[in-house]
């Protein structure tokens, strides 16, 4: 008979001490729970784009990307699309559906939940959203085409490179520090789903539109009564995307209302689920002594299968199971799809020089800067808002500068804004350098000013240091 397993955790085969598990699968797995990787894969598909597209084969780059794809379903369903387009619209709508758990976590259970908390970041994020885009439009007043329509580009945040910069620093930031910045990209990202949503819509089709809507609409009544079919959602989601998709407004602001009407809290309480739970197995002995014993210990299995599920909020399942395929698949795809800029037919010494990349640049150095610390000034001068704990002024600063790390969403919205390519060009090389610019300014603002919570427990062992000789003195 054997013996009680020693260890009671769940045992698969990433778990076992084979050699792709152990060599490979877990290392791996450990790599993509570290806050820096995220940024670090998106810097290397960035590298990879701009290599691909100077290489010697750099015209399959463009090629490649521009090939079409069409998918048909009779009457009902035609898209016939780049597969540039596709990586934008499609693949983008889950990074933004990650983006909308987040802003809804936050907002129901997180830090954004307390209005005195969150109005401080939110405050700030509204500065460092404004003045980007006048120092953008201050360089581009008077340019003709449609070099003004970029003003929204300064305005982003990328997440993922700003956190990955944080974690580089360790103890260095404080935990407060680290949420402000959260809470502050997030909302800079509702603010860039804002202005996407108003500002770059085309061609609008009401009908497709109202489609949408009543989709989301049928989703939201769904969720409220109780319908927890995965199947089900994932139908009307795609749904959803395809309707907003043929209506003009830009398909991947479904993912972001998926992610609003996502729910926050769990179908069963931990109370729930114990009591469900210890009910289910004390009726082992019962179950293994009927008849057909095996059928009614798998149908109990199944049912706390079932609790368990529904003992955790959807919108903590979901967050955790497509994070990665988010940060480690879509973004770094589409920052390979869209970053490549070849410069044997780009005149770099104009384009770096031109109003679109001055404007960018400088509204993601300068401007965010200024924007962020103008408005958290103001903030805390009215009573407003509140700083984190151990978080001080030149902590703001360096975080004001890690905010101008444009990057994904800035891409993101230079393929919204512009038609022409060497607009587009040139608001990539003013994101590149103005990202770096910021990145390499709050890294280093952020690793020389102390923080407040190291000094504290500092002080207070040289007080505890001075105490024990004075004590040796005395004796």
């Amino acid at each position: 008979m054997a013996g009680k397993p020693t260890n009671l955790e769940h045992q698969t085969w990433i778990n076992s001490n084979r050699a792709v598990p152990t060599r490979f699968m877990r290392p791996l797995l450990r790599f993509t729970s570290v806050e820096a990787s995220g940024g670090l894969i998106l810097l290397t598909a960035f590298l990879a784009a701009l290599f691909w597209a100077n290489a010697p084969f750099g015209e399959s780059y463009a090629r490649f990307w521009n090939t079409k794809l069409s998918i048909e379903i009779g009457e009902i369903l035609h898209i016939d699309e780049s597969l540039k387009k596709l990586v934008n619209d499609a693949l983008m709508t889950l990074f933004f559906f990650v983006v909308g758990l987040e802003i809804k976590r936050e907002l129901a259970v997180g830090e954004l939940r307390d209005r005195k908390r969150a109005a401080l970041p939110a405050i700030a994020a509204m500065g460092g959203m404004v003045i980007p885009a006048l120092v953008y439009l201050a360089f581009v007043a008077g340019e003709p085409g449609e070099a003004t329509r970029g003003w929204g580009i300064p305005m982003a945040t990328d997440i993922a490179f700003s956190l990955g910069i944080i974690s580089l620093l360790g103890t260095r930031i404080s935990i407060g520090a680290k949420l402000f910045l959260l809470a502050l990209a997030i909302a800079d990202d509702i603010g860039a789903i804002v202005v996407i949503a108003i500002f770059y819509t085309s061609d609008l089709a009401i009908n497709w539109l109202i489609a949408s809507l009543l989709t989301l609409g049928i989703i939201a009544i769904a969720s409220r009564i109780g319908i927890r079919s995965t199947t089900f959602y994932v139908v009307a989601g795609i749904g959803a995307w395809f309707f907003l998709f043929e209506s003009g407004v830009h398909a991947t602001l479904s993912g972001v209302a998926l992610g609003f009407l996502t729910p926050a809290h769990a179908w069963y309480s931990d109370k729930d689920y114990f009591d469900r739970a210890q009910w289910i197995l004390s009726q082992r002995r019962a179950d293994e002594s009927a008849p057909r014993s095996s059928e009614r210990v798998d149908s109990r299995a199944l049912a706390l299968s079932s609790i368990s599920r529904e003992s955790v909020a959807p919108i903590n399942r979901l967050e955790r199971a497509l994070h990665p395929w988010s940060s480690f698949v879509v973004v770094p795809l589409f920052a390979l799809a869209n970053s490549g800029v070849r410069f044997a037919n780009v005149d770099v010494e104009s384009a770096l020089v031109s109003p679109v990349a001055l404007g960018i640049g400088f509204g993601l150095v300068v401007g965010k800067v200024a924007g962020i610390c103008i408005a958290t000034w103001l903030a805390l001068r009215f009573g407003i808002g509140r700083l984190p704990p151990y978080t001080r002024w030149p902590q703001i600063y360096g975080l004001a500068a890690l905010a101008g790390i444009g990057f994904t969403v800035s891409l993101f919205m230079t393929e919204l804004a512009f038609n022409g390519e060497e607009t587009i060009n040139q608001a990539k090389i003013g994101i590149f350098i103005g990202s770096t610019i910021a990145g390499i300014l709050g890294y280093l603002i952020l690793r020389s000013a102390a923080n407040p919570q190291e000094k504290l427990h500092s002080d207070r062992d040289n007080r505890d240091l001075s105490n024990m000789e004075r004590s040796l003195d005395l004796e």
